[in-house]
């Protein structure tokens, strides 16, 4: 029979102790289940699919200074020279690179702007027929961009008439699923959906709508290019390594900057979140070593105090068992009130994170894992110290001190 009450009384004799644990272990428990929670959470945002093959893409941005150059022409010659480049898969100028956090966004609407209504938020990308293949995206429905629906001007005056639009937008946009062959308005200006495609994300992972993603072809001759390159994954650092000094050879008046991977741009965008997630595993790591070794040190102690009484109960034929599970319960006693105040702390604590960083809510099941880690974390931290108390001989034990 486990002689719960007799240890429970000799708790409350010798009590700072066991309360500076037990409050220990409250914190604990309240910290470690809420950061579980955001690492977690983390955790799948960062290693969320994306949609493209991130180990095949890189990008660059291309600044030309010849005042007489034909942009047009030249960003053509331009694509077809790194589309023959050996292991380039394909190659588009875009007005901004998916996952880099820099892009596009505006509304699709109904009806044009002028006759008011909701729009549907969506991040855009402007590029030629190109763009699908090179980011490696494909078509669920509908078909791909011919070559003379694509734009290539100077100006914004002229708008494309067609759109490609991400499965989710198209739910949103139209929630029957009959987007394909669709009119929307991006502000006044109709264009056609004549495709849909497989999900990707925008350049904003944390975006609002990161899956509402439209493709517009649309190719702005400026002297500032952003130019997305697909290529065999095993290749591709050997590419990016000569891409500069095979641009600059097909025009020497323009400068090459931002040579980078698409993963390594994801990366940079989500810095904040890496960051926060190694200091949050930390803070775990650490709350339960500190915890592990206060149960530690305070049976240590306990056992040093009462090295007589543990003397007389083994002379009195007390079994190694007995000491060592008269530890255990005493540890779980204070674990259990622990992890009781503890799990309300966490409760309330995510109730507060809610509120006031809109973050999501505290899954309960974190509390309840947390709780019977640290309760057989608490156990282990027990042991040896239990056992060697144990081992102590009844001779030397109740010898005077």
């Amino acid at each position: 029979m486990l002689e719960i009450k007799p240890i429970f009384n000799s708790l409350l004799r010798s009590k700072a102790g066991a309360v500076m644990l037990l409050i220990q272990i409250a914190i604990t428990t309240a910290i470690v289940s809420n950061a579980s929670f955001i690492a977690n959470d983390r955790i799948e945002f960062l290693t969320q699919e994306t949609g493209y093959p991130e180990d095949e893409i890189f990008s660059f941005t291309t600044m030309t200074f010849d005042k007489e150059l034909d942009l047009s022409q030249k960003f053509e010659e331009t694509e077809t020279m790194l589309r023959n480049v050996p292991g380039v898969k394909n190659a588009a100028l875009f007005n901004a690179v998916p996952l880099s956090g820099s892009g596009s966004g505006g509304g699709l609407r109904l009806t044009p702007a002028t006759e008011g209504g909701q729009d549907v938020r969506t991040s855009y990308f402007l590029s030629d027929e190109n763009a699908l293949d090179t980011l490696g995206i494909s078509l669920i429905e509908g078909r791909n961009f011919r070559p003379d629906e694509v734009i290539i001007s100077e100006s914004r005056d002229v708008f494309p008439e067609v759109v490609v639009v991400t499965k989710a937008l198209g739910l949103e946009l139209f929630p029957e699923g009959n987007a394909l062959g669709q009119t929307v308005f991006f502000g006044v200006s109709p264009m056609k959906i004549i495709g849909i495609t497989e999900p990707m994300k925008s350049a904003w992972l944390k975006d609002s709508r990161p899956d509402n993603v439209s493709i517009m072809p649309f190719v702005g001759a400026s002297m500032f290019q952003k130019i997305i390159v697909r290529t065999e994954p095993e290749q591709r650092s050997a590419i990016m390594r000569q891409v500069e000094d095979l641009m600059i050879q097909d025009h020497n008046k323009r400068v090459i900057i931002g040579v980078q991977g698409m993963d390594d741009d994801k990366r940079e965008y989500n810095s904040s979140d890496i960051l926060m997630l190694r200091m949050l595993i930390t803070l775990i790591v650490v709350l339960v070593l500190i915890t592990g070794l206060g149960i530690f040190g305070l049976t240590v102690f306990n056992i040093n105090k009462r090295t007589k009484q543990i003397g007389t109960r083994r002379a009195l034929g007390a079994r190694k068992l007995d000491i060592v599970r008269y530890f255990l319960i005493e540890n779980a006693i204070i674990c259990v009130f622990g992890i009781a105040l503890g799990a309300v702390a966490a409760i309330l604590m995510g109730q507060m994170l809610l509120e006031s960083y809109s973050m999501p809510a505290l899954n309960s099941i974190y509390v309840a894992v947390t709780a019977i880690f640290i309760f057989i974390a608490s156990l282990l931290s027990v042991v040896m110290p239990a056992t060697k108390a144990a081992n102590i001989s009844p001779s030397i034990a109740t010898r005077s001190i």
